[in-house]
């Protein structure tokens, strides 16, 4: 059975298999996020860190938030450092790649008893 993104999906989702195994659990979010940057790089993955959406209330910008990985302008990865997944989480995610025609994002969580991921389909 196949899935969207396949063959991009699982390139980073081993990317992020390699960054825990290298860093183990234990460092800040922005610590697993410049080290997977680094493996995108070496890897001529094109991407873009921390793109902002804005947040629009009666047609205004009140706000902005930000994702940490835009691949190949399709596919959505958030990095998370904790015990499980919230819906926070989740509701962040869906609501980047609804507001950009997006179809797919994946939030990574690093845990103490590994990489966790949760793929999150529009």
């Amino acid at each position: 059975m196949s899935y969207l993104y396949e063959d991009l999906t699982r390139k980073i989702i081993g990317l992020t298999f390699e960054v825990y195994n290298n860093l183990r659990y234990g460092y800040q979010e922005k610590y697993y996020q410049r080290a997977f940057e680094q493996l995108l790089q070496e890897n001529n993955i094109n991407y873009k860190k921390e793109s902002s959406v804005p947040i629009v209330f009666k047609e205004k910008i009140i706000g902005r938030y930000f994702i940490d990985f835009l691949i190949e302008n399709k596919l959505v990865v958030e990095f998370k450092v904790g015990k499980e997944f919230k819906d926070q989480y989740i509701q962040q995610i869906i609501a980047y790649i609804k507001t950009n025609n997006l179809k797919l994002g994946l939030i990574v969580l690093l845990t103490s008893e590994g990489v966790k991921i949760k793929r999150i389909i529009n």
